[in-house]
Formats: structure tokens, sequence, C-alpha cells
């Protein structure tokens, strides 16, 4: 039930992860609302009251109570929802937050704070406050938001890109670090189209035909200039980011290259319904704008997926692994550093561990222990991203998984953090997780009994560590290689680079695998 360095932490059997992904991102859905909403709930009313429509101030007051209910008591509920989950699944990285930022933080608890006020201010007064006095609440409302976005959205990108501060450790380092601007520039945008996409679902309900009409296009008038401004922001993010984080998107690594796919046809769909919101007022149905509504959530959950996922191996990037441990060495690490840990040993490191050594009588349940201290944080045993399924798909035995938990760091394309703790906790773990697979097959099938091609073989045997690109050092090193130079490379792999596991394959693999790299060089 334990994981961590320095904390006993919630165990979830779904994958923390997973959970703290579902948490965050429908309170940053909500939360964006609350900017753009307020905006647009200001500006609404002066509309209002300039054309002298009643009918439109009414539906506007409506609005302002499906906000608040939302925004100020699920949106605040699910912030709390937020740091709960992440100070359980990520205590070591919530704890750096603070401590860097503890002013930060407490300069956005108290625009948090003004923020709620304004709120209920300016739901209570649409009949006791006059025009002016109302407005103004609405306006204090809405900067106070934006300022509260301002302060997160430094600490936020600070995770992935933190700047100077790897260097100086100093506050303003950090916070305008390379991705502040487009980052801030980007969520702004984002939260005027949910201002828009939030409008349509109440507009669209209207019962009054040309009410109807008139609220729909007024919604869809704020969703169609922003959508416009989100891949300008989107480029000058990307163009902040360093090359390697960036081409993790790009097929380097299967999660982000996924959801920057599915980013562009979520954001379709939404800004195409938008466009007839905004053409056809008269004949929006309701249901459409469901449909947006679910593809601008499914647009924001894509953004988040692939920002975290291109973090990986990092919770703060260059500094601190997903799994807590640091990546370098300094005065202050608490000997909870790569090197230090590696010299030392992970389960005498972890304050918290049931186990100080490995020995025969506790074998396996000390490799479950590191398992749950180095692997925890990412992986479970059969749920999200789960490990027996892949043992037992790619029929790995314990000296495979042995040799593969030495280059972590390069597998799946430099997404995992480095093994550390000594050789015996890496068998110990390797032990464990081949026990997974009790019935694990000892011969791997002929090539006629899969009916593999080259490419299969290289996606079941290579991929983990190698792409199918002409930079790859497996295609790169072998241009000038004939297919009978390749064959007996492959055959002593380990001999070449001893962070590589033999080749286990049969003979038939090994001769279509080199077959197959020769053809790809040559091309």
């Amino acid at each position: 039930m334990l994981r961590g360095m320095n904390y006993p932490v919630w165990d979830v059997a779904f994958g923390s992860g997973l959970l703290i992904a579902v948490v965050s991102i429908v309170h940053v859905f909500v939360s964006h609302f609350a900017i753009g909403g307020g905006l647009f709930l200001v500006v609404s009313e002066k509309r209002g009251y300039r054309l002298n429509d009643q009918g439109f101030l009414d539906w506007v007051a409506r609005h302002t109570r499906f906000f608040v209910l939302l925004t100020v008591v699920f949106g605040a509920v699910s912030g709390v929802g937020i740091w709960f989950t992440i100070s359980l699944v990520h205590p070591s990285g919530t704890s750096t937050l603070i401590r860097s930022y503890v002013w930060g933080w407490a300069i956005e608890w108290l625009f948090f704070f003004l923020e709620i006020t304004a709120a209920l201010l300016y739901l209570y007064g649409w009949k006791t406050l006059d025009r002016k006095t109302h407005l103004w609440i609405g306006w204090v409302y809405f900067w106070a938001a934006f300022l509260s976005m301002v302060v997160i959205n430094g600490i936020i990108t600070f995770m992935l890109t933190p700047g100077g501060w790897l260097q100086s450790g100093t506050f303003w380092d950090g916070f305008l670090n390379p991705t502040y601007l487009p980052s801030l520039g980007l969520r702004f945008a984002f939260s005027l189209v949910l201002a828009g996409v939030y409008a349509l679902l109440t507009a669209s309900r209207q019962k009054d035909r040309e009410l109807r009409a008139r609220l729909v296009g007024w919604s869809a008038r704020w969703i169609v200039p922003a959508f416009a401004t989100l891949p300008v922001f989107a480029l000058w993010y990307i163009s902040k980011l360093p090359d390697t984080v960036w081409s993790s998107a790009q097929g380097r690594t299967p999660t982000p290259t996924r959801y920057a796919t599915w980013i562009v046809w979520f954001s379709a769909v939404a800004l195409a319904g938008s466009l007839w919101a905004l053409l056809k007022p008269r004949r929006f149905p309701f249901a459409a704008s469901l449909v947006i509504f679910g593809a601008a959530f499914l647009t924001m959950w894509s953004f988040e997926f692939i920002r975290e996922s291109v973090r990986k191996p990092y919770v703060i990037y260059g500094y601190m692994y997903s799994n807590s441990v640091l990546a370098h060495s300094n005065l202050r690490d608490g000997g909870l550093s790569v090197d230090r840990i590696r010299e030392k040993g992970i389960l005498s490191s972890a304050r918290w561990s049931r186990f100080k050594t490995t020995e025969a009588a506790n074998q396996v349940e000390a490799g479950h222990e590191i398992f749950r201290l180095q692997c925890q944080s990412c992986h479970t045993i059969d749920h999200y991203r789960g490990l027996r399924g892949l043992i037992r798909d790619r029929n790995w035995d314990e000296p495979t998984i042995y040799f593969r938990l030495g280059s972590l760091d390069k597998m799946v394309n430099g997404a995992m953090p480095p093994f550390v703790g000594t050789d015996q906790e890496k068998r110990a773990l390797a032990g464990f997780l081949a026990g997974l697979n009790p019935d694990i097959r000892r011969r791997t099938p002929s090539l006629e009994e899969r009916q593999l091609t080259g490419g299969k073989v290289f996606e079941e045997k290579c991929s983990d560590c190698h792409m199918e690109t002409p930079d790859d050092p497996l295609f790169s090193r072998l241009e000038r290689r004939n297919e009978a130079e390749i064959f007996d490379l492959i055959g002593r792999l380990n001999s070449i680079n001893p962070a590589m596991p033999p080749f286990d394959g049969s003979d038939r693999d090994r001769k279509v695998l080199a077959a197959w790299i020769h053809e790809k060089v040559e091309e």
C-alpha cells in the first residue's frame, strides 16, 4: 500500500495517473469557463442595456445562475479535489510546487476569494443593484478570475518548461518561463470559446424562437473568432518547447501522438458546429449544442493529455522524475537523486518501504515493493498501462525483463525514468514482474506459427527502444552493412551495447528481421 520516497501514498488500483487526469481535466474545463464566462456575462449585460432587449437581459440573468452554480460550487469542489488528488499521488512534486511558489499560491487564493465574493454579489444583484454598480461587480469578477489564471498559468507551465529555474531556483526564473505567454494566450482564447459553448447550452433551450435565434447567434460570435486565434497561440507555444518534447507528439511517443491527432478532429467538429450556429441560428437545435460541448471537452482533454504526456518521464521537467526521484544530485536532495539511490539502494532510501534489503526469503515481496516505489506512479498491474498484459503479450521471461530494466530510459523513446537501485533490487523487480505471467512460454513461436513479417518482428522485439525512421541509430549505423552482417549483429546485441537485451527470437525471426532492416537502409 506504499509508494513514494518520503511519503506513504494512496495506492489506486486502476491507476493514480488516470485519476489525476479525470479530476483535473473536468476542473480545467469548468475553470476556463469561469474566466471566459465572466467576461461573457458582463459584456452581454451591457449589450442588453444598449439594445434595450429585456428578453436578452432576462436570459443573461438566468444564465448567471447556471454560471455561478457550475463555477463557484462545482468548480471550487473540483479544485479542492485536484489538491487532494495530487497531494496523495505526487506528494514530492506537490511539495516542490508549494515551496517554490508559496507566495504565488497565496496571491491566487486572494484572487479566488475575491472571485467567489464578486460572483455571488453579481448573481444576487440582478434585482437589487443599479446597472452601474452591477456592471462594476461583473468587471471585478472577471479581472479577479483572469488574474487567478495569470498566476496559475505560470506554475503549470513551469512544470514543463522550468527555464532558468533549474540553475537559479528563483521564483521569477521559473514563473516567467519560455511557454508562459503563449500558454496564457492559448488558455484565455479557449476560455472565450468555452464562454460561447456553455452559452449555447442554455440559449438553444429557449422556447421563444426569435429570442433563441438572437442568443444562439450571439453565443456563436464568441466561439468562432476565439477559435481562429487558437492555432496562432498553439504554434507559438510549440515553438517554445524543447525539440525532444514536441517530437513526442509527432510520432516519437504513442500517447501524445494519438491525442495530437484527436485534437484536430475534435476541434474541427466543434468549429463546424459553431459555424452552423453562427450562420443558421434559427435552425440550430439543442442536440447540436451538446455535440459542440462534447467536442470542446474532448479538445481540452486531448490538449491536457498532450501537455502531461510530453513531459514524461518528468513531473517537473529536467528536475524530478514521475516517480519522485530527482534527476540530478544536489546538496538538498535528501539522498533521493538517481546517483545516490544507485549507491545506497532504493529500499533503504525510501522512508516508508516495508523492506530495506532484498533476500532470498523476501525476493518477490521486495520486488513488489520496488514496483510500487519506481513504477506505480505511471503503471498498474492489470488496469491503466498494465504490465501483466504487456509481459504476457511480449512473452518476456525474467532475464529479458532484467536486461530491459537496465535501459528503461531508452525504451518508449525516453518516456520512462531510468531504473535506480542496486543490481539485487533490479533482479528482485525482474523476478516480480516475470511472476505476473506464470504460464510464460519458454520457446518463442516460429515465424511460420506467427506468420510475422520483418516489420512485425521489429515491432515485437525492437520498437520499445527504436523508431522506424532513417535517423534512428538502428538504421543509420547499419547503412553500410550487408544482410549477413546485420544477421550476425542481431545475434550479439548485448555485446555491442550492454544496455540492449539479447535477441530472443528464433533464427528464422532473426533472418527475416535482418532482411527487413537491410531493405529499409537501402531505400
